[in-house]
């Protein structure tokens, strides 16, 4: 009987495996692709509880807009797509944690809306921990959740995947919402890319004003973050035409959320470049906006930071940006917006409200 050369066993034996691995990959992009999350254009969301504060022209509204997280990016976290490590917290107690923290912020912010980005129902990077359930939970007024991310299984990074996210936008409204829709927002990724990436989105709201007819549009957003900015420009593209078009009907438009893009007047010098290796937003340009239409953000406190590492109790080395803010209508006057810097106890990014009257 031939005997088989122990050189030769070892060969056909990683031959195997690699033809085992190729064939699990080819199952598994197989699978994913059959069940990747295709939203349509314009979907309707449905908007839960009640509100019972009433809004006419010339009243003022507050609204507060906070990317969460996902109850994850604490402090004391960094990322692996920012220069980190980490996939998820060492355990679901720091999730439960930071997500009670957020919830006592927005019990005591007092805002009539809050723009949420990030925030997870079912994700294994969260523990499975339902935050738009449990905020909402402790919301007097309605709410209304569209998802932006959803996939079954993110393979990456080795050994540790991100495994199964289910999150997106959440809006809390203290004003009765007459209709919700999720408005689909153009991906730079092509397949299979695009399989394991969110599928960004706007969440429009509309407030009827007493005795007017006319309405105010508010939109919740979250555009691309880690694409080569021609993303995050055909988005905003997408954001201003449709603006523009409610504001052609007279209504008043508010829209608030994380731009991942610097606004317009924030200084290099207070926010220097010192990281631009694993993540680089773009820049908001007024020169984009027809005339009376602002940007608006607090130029002089950051509002998000680089997880590339866990964040010092002095801020120092770590690379921090202004990119959540507003876009308002020319009938709507900015009273005041203000970054609540909370040294991103809770989340990689700070709260930021937003306080106008509607003219």
């Amino acid at each position: 009987m031939k005997k088989w050369k122990p050189a030769k066993i070892a060969a056909l034996s990683v031959l195997g495996l690699v033809l085992l691995a190729i064939t699990a990959a080819g199952i598994l992009l197989l699978y994913l692709s059959v069940n990747e999350y295709r939203p349509g254009a314009f979907e309707p969301v449905t908007v839960r509880g009640t509100g019972e504060k009433k809004l006419r022209a010339g009243g003022r509204v507050s609204i507060l807009s906070w990317n969460i997280g996902y109850g994850s990016l604490d402090r004391n976290q960094d990322f692996f797509m920012d220069g980190g490590t980490m996939v998820r917290p060492a355990d679901g107690s720091f999730v439960r944690e930071n997500m009670e923290g957020i919830r006592e912020f927005l019990r005591t912010a007092e805002a009539d809306v809050y723009f949420l980005q990030e925030t997870d129902i079912q994700s294994r990077r969260s523990y499975y921990f339902n935050q738009a359930e449990y905020l909402t939970a402790a919301f007097p007024g309605n709410s209304a959740f569209a998802v932006n991310f959803l996939c079954r299984f993110i393979p990456y990074p080795f050994p540790e995947p991100i495994g199964k996210v289910e999150s997106g936008l959440l809006t809390l409204n203290t004003y009765p919402v007459r209709a919700a829709q999720r408005i689909a927002l153009p991906s730079p990724f092509a397949w299979p890319i695009r399989i394991a990436q969110l599928k960004r989105c706007l969440l429009v709201e509309r407030i009827e004003l007493e005795e007017d007819g006319r309405e105010l549009v508010l939109v919740n957003l979250h555009l691309e973050a880690y694409d080569g900015g021609e993303g995050k420009a055909a988005q905003t593209k997408v954001l201003l035409d449709f603006l523009a078009g409610e504001y052609e009907k007279g209504n008043y438009c508010i829209a608030g959320g994380d731009f991942n893009q610097t606004f317009p007047g924030v200084s290099e010098e207070r926010f220097p470049v010192i990281n631009n290796e694993f993540f680089m937003p773009g820049a908001l340009s007024a020169a984009i906006l027809d005339p009376g239409w602002q940007f608006t953000a607090d130029t002089e406190t950051p509002s998000a930071r680089l997880l590339n590492k866990p964040y010092p109790e002095d801020g120092a080395g770590v690379q921090l940006y202004v990119i959540d803010g507003f876009i308002v209508s020319p009938n709507v006057e900015i009273i005041n917006v203000k970054t609540e810097d909370l040294g991103f106890g809770y989340s990689d990014h700070n709260p930021v409200l937003l306080r106008c009257l509607l003219r």
